[in-house]
């Protein structure tokens, strides 16, 4: 991914914290997703490459750059390996989080269509462009969804991973978008291609959770965390679901770690998490899975159960702080049902909001009326399934009914051009908008705004979770007309 200029400029530079930001529970979310692209139907060869750069076209043409910010705030760039990612604007909250994730897949389709239609001009009328929202291609490459939660720093990065990686772990019975594999369905796409559990690589091994220290906000009080277990989710409910339960999580960990006390979450720590994930992975084969544990075996439902007894007795004594970021009983409500459907064992019930679950509906149904259909064709609805540009399945269980809908077509829709408005992405958004409109040379990153030309002006956004403009934001804009 192509490095950002980081926030850790000089500590003159840094603008105060506020008590309320740092004795809080405030937090800035956001998603990357990077996605997979393929041409059906074409008359002659074509690649990958050629596609995601056809798709590009606009943006490069706008910026001469394949890597740009929206006036919504996010972040729209072209990925190594042919592969577009959306970067979504900063969230204070998991429900903005999602509505901008959304933007983002209607983004890829926009571009998609735009694409195409070039596309079948010297490739033939039947040539479509397919954009995956998934994690693995079918020559078994995969490419990530990356969750951004921003951290105080007090948190030991140690905690990390003994007390957070094993949510993160067993989260997946509801967050996991599924696989088909040759043992059967998996659970999660992620889990057989991830190495290591904390790590800062990037390239020579995946790790879980990523520690490069890039927090875009002032080093001294905070961190990024940059978790890349999880998948990359069709279903609104378990986008919300992974942000806003690891939201909570850290909450108990983060109040912990200022006061100095045990988390409750210390007898989770697994023996060995890369082993762990795999074996979570395949909960729909191996019927009960223990896992090593530092208080004994423990299945995933029941080291999730454990998570979510500690959170509901947190929440009970500060709710009224955590629900400024969302309904915590809410959250915690729809948390303890999925739970006591999955042990149950009525997968089907989740199949309107797990996309494992919806997955694994669709393939009995298919088996159903062609019993004996091979991998190919399971693959095959997999993969439409996940493809936000042509793709049917999709699309049809959510016309259908058959998925829940957390946020309308209008909201998300309006939210490819708007970004929220309580954090600094509303000054990012308007800024970009504003050098667009003017015809100014312009530049920027999450933490900075340039006007290069026709004369020199930058402004330093170091506050995340400010929406105000400063005087000197106005005075740039003012320079633009």
């Amino acid at each position: 991914m192509p490095q950002l200029r980081d926030s850790s400029t000089s500590a003159n530079a840094q603008e105060p914290v506020s008590s309320a930001a740092m004795n809080g529970f405030c937090r800035i979310f956001g998603v990357e997703t990077e996605y997979g692209v393929s041409v059906t139907g074409a008359d002659k060869p074509v690649d990958a490459g050629q596609v995601a750069m056809t798709m590009f076209q606009p943006v490069v043409s706008r910026s001469r750059s394949t890597n740009t910010y929206l006036t919504n705030g996010s972040r729209l760039y072209l990925d190594v390996g042919s592969h577009p990612e959306y970067a979504t604007a900063e969230a204070r909250d998991p429900m903005n989080a999602l509505i901008q994730d959304l933007a983002g897949e209607r983004v890829m389709r926009r571009l998609a269509m735009q694409a195409q239609e070039r596309l079948r001009e010297s490739h033939g009328a039947n040539a479509a462009i397919h954009v995956f929202k998934n994690n693995v291609d079918s020559a078994g490459h995969a490419f990530g969804c990356h969750e951004n939660y921003l951290v105080r720093r007090f948190v030991p990065l140690e905690n990390v991973e003994r007390e957070l990686l094993p949510f993160l772990i067993t989260r997946q019975l509801f967050t996991g978008a599924g696989r088909v594999t040759d043992e059967g369905l998996q659970i999660t796409q992620r889990a057989d291609f991830l190495d290591e559990a904390v790590s800062s690589a990037t390239t020579r091994a995946r790790p879980m959770v990523n520690t490069r220290d890039e927090p875009h906000a002032d080093p001294d009080s905070f961190r990024r965390l940059h978790v890349i277990i999880g998948d990359s989710n069709r279903s609104q409910w378990a986008t919300w679901m992974k942000l806003a339960t690891t939201h909570l999580v850290l909450c108990v960990m983060e109040h912990a770690a200022r006061a100095g006390e045990p988390s409750g979450f210390e007898p989770m720590a697994l023996a060995d998490p890369a082993a762990a994930n795999r074996a979570v992975s395949r909960y729909l084969m191996r019927g009960d899975i223990a896992l090593e544990t530092a208080d004994g075996m423990m299945s995933p439902l029941v080291m999730q159960r454990k998570y979510l007894s500690v959170v509901e007795a947190f929440a009970a004594d500060h709710a009224d702080e955590l629900n400024e970021v969302n309904d915590a009983s809410h959250v915690l409500e729809q948390w303890r049902e999925t739970l006591d459907v999955l042990e149950s064992g009525d997968f089907d019930a989740l199949a309107d909001r797990v996309d494992w679950a919806a997955k694994r509906r669709l393939f009995a149904a298919l088996e159903a009326r062609h019993p004996g259909i091979d991998r190919t064709q399971l693959e095959h609805l997999e993969l439409d399934y996940h493809d936000v540009a042509n793709g049917r399945v999709y699309e049809s269980l959510l016309a259908r009914g058959q998925m829940r809908v957390l946020v309308d077509d209008g909201t998300a829709f309006r939210a490819m051009s708007e970004p929220p408005a309580d954090t600094r992405a509303a000054l990012r958004g308007a800024f970009v908008g504003a050098a667009l409109n003017s015809g100014a040379q312009f530049s920027c990153d999450w933490t900075r705004l340039t006007i290069n030309a026709p004369e020199r002006h930058e402004v330093a956004l170091l506050d995340p979770f400010r929406a105000e403009p400063t005087e000197e934001y106005l005075r740039m804009m003012r320079s633009l007309g």
